[in-house]
């Protein structure tokens, strides 16, 4: 068991700018709630755009020395960061329960899927390659090198405070960038007890540099703007990040974005239902059902949808809610209560619409950001709930009657992160999955994400790709070198 006052008292609070932990040059803090009871766990430093030209400026500065570290020292080093995030996965765990909510278990499985970040940079890290070859006319060599892109500008969400920075530092490090991180306000902790533990296993000063801020445009606009930086990589909503990549267009930033997603989880007639049923409540409740790559428009054939309802309502209800630090919750609260309203609102906007209910009206915790685990039925193809990314508990669930109608359906979104696929037929499943408008398919399984594995979406769901041996090359430029016979 953690003790959390001694947990919270070993977090660093303030920004971290060319290896020194300080203050604000204006003195501001932000606080930081427990979702789960509203309780206040700490206040951090709030950076204003002084400090962001401060943390700019510390990275430019350890460019070069960083970039001329040998890949052999970067690997070793992300390796000791791999080591000592298990080795604290009690700790991470818990602090990130305690400020975004996420049942213990979850947090426990996020801290061993963002440690493995590092140890796959620190392997990737030793094979960045280029070419030497004989021009096909003769006379002179062709030589490639790989070299870093130079600062980079990390931008990371809430919903998985820990793994969405090792995707994002982990290839940045490996390729030998610095680098500036600003986590969300709403889960800044994690990620300040991340660079410490940087700082611990021999990160260079300058080289990760943090700035917790409530004032994002001010800090981060300028710093986009600014030829200083050379790369630019957001995770989070569509919107935020079209608004990013404008900002992004003066300096012809390299750009990396992930952004929202809508999900379809599609239950064809020959699924394997018991297997259909927990890969969709895997992929509905990840995170409480705050994820990118969530079910959020469930599709089941007509001959097998009500008993899938039926099924996924059971296990849906079955579910525990309650604050994440105690044993056997699985469902914690939501970020916030105006994210909770939301998702109710949207419930409470299908139901009018004509959808019913199998499970959503059980009771939950008073004190917090609590919505019941929620199926429903009937959804019109109109309704909210199926437009916009849920981000909540809730499976809406449409039924469909051929594989043209279904793929139209999918497709029929400006988003294409994730999608889901459950059937028997293997050749169905691949022929559905090059039809699929999406970045990523999981066939048979609610769980698409892996360290070894391109993640990333098409269409309004961004570009480029974090993890796999695409995510290094997100941060390497190719550079030619003409050598004379």
């Amino acid at each position: 068991m953690v003790d959390v006052p001694a947990l919270l008292a070993r977090v660093p609070r303030d920004l971290q700018v060319g290896g020194e932990w300080r203050p604000a040059a204006d003195g501001r803090t932000l606080e930081v709630t427990n979702p789960a009871t509203g309780q206040t766990l700490a206040r951090v430093a709030d950076a204003g755009p002084v400090d962001g030209d401060a943390a700019l400026a510390a990275a430019a500065a350890a460019q070069e020395s960083w970039a001329a570290t040998a890949p052999r020292a970067r690997s070793e080093i992300l390796r000791s960061a791999y080591e000592l995030l298990i080795e604290r996965t009690e700790d991470l765990a818990t602090l990130m329960t305690l400020e975004m909510g996420k049942p213990l278990v979850q947090a426990r499985g996020e801290v061993a899927y963002a440690a493995e970040f590092f140890r796959w940079f620190a392997e990737e890290s030793v094979r960045i390659r280029g070419s030497f070859t004989v021009a096909p006319a003769g006379g002179s060599r062709l030589l490639t090198m790989r070299q870093p892109v130079g600062p980079c500008l990390l931008i990371t969400p809430w919903n998985f405070p820990l793994a969405m920075g090792t995707r994002k530092l982990g290839p940045a490090l490996a390729a030998g960038c610095t680098t500036v991180v600003k986590p969300a306000a709403e889960t800044p902790l994690t990620m300040h007890a991340l660079v410490g533990l940087l700082e611990e296993v021999g990160v260079p000063g300058g080289v990760v540099n943090l700035v917790t801020t409530s004032r994002a445009g001010e800090v981060m606009e300028p710093l986009i703007r600014d030829p200083r930086a050379r790369k630019l990589t957001f995770t989070g909503s569509t919107a935020v990040g079209r608004t990013l990549v404008e900002q992004s267009a003066r300096q012809l930033l390299r750009v990396s974005m992930e952004l929202g997603g809508n999900a379809p989880f599609v239950v064809f007639d020959d699924a394997d239902l018991d297997v259909a049923v927990e890969s969709c409540l895997a992929a509905k409740m990840r995170n409480i059902g705050e994820a990118c790559t969530a079910a959020n428009r469930i599709y089941a054939h007509s001959s097998v949808a009500a008993p899938f309802a039926q099924r996924l309502a059971q296990r849906m209800r079955a579910l525990r809610v309650g604050d994440g630090l105690d044993e056997g919750v699985e469902v914690g609260p939501l970020i916030t209560a105006a994210a909770a309203d939301r998702v109710r609102g949207l419930i409470t906007s299908a139901l009018s619409g004509g959808a019913r209910l199998l499970c959503g009206d059980e009771p939950v915790p008073e004190v917090g950001h609590f919505v019941a685990p929620t199926v429903l039925v009937d959804v019109p193809r109109d309704a909210a709930l199926v437009r916009e990314e849920i981000f909540g508990p809730v499976a809406a669930i449409q039924s469909f009657d051929d594989e043209d109608e279904v793929i139209g359906l999918a497709n029929a979104t400006e988003h294409g992160l994730a999608s889901y696929v459950c059937t028997r037929d293997l050749a169905r499943a691949l022929r559905v999955a090059e039809r699929l408008d999406h970045g990523m398919v999981g066939v048979n399984t609610g769980v698409v994400s892996d360290p070894a594995a391109p993640f990333g979406g098409v269409k309004a769901s961004g570009f480029g790709r974090e993890g796999g041996a695409e995510g290094i090359e997100e941060y390497v430029e190719t550079k030619y070198v003409a050598i004379p016979s």
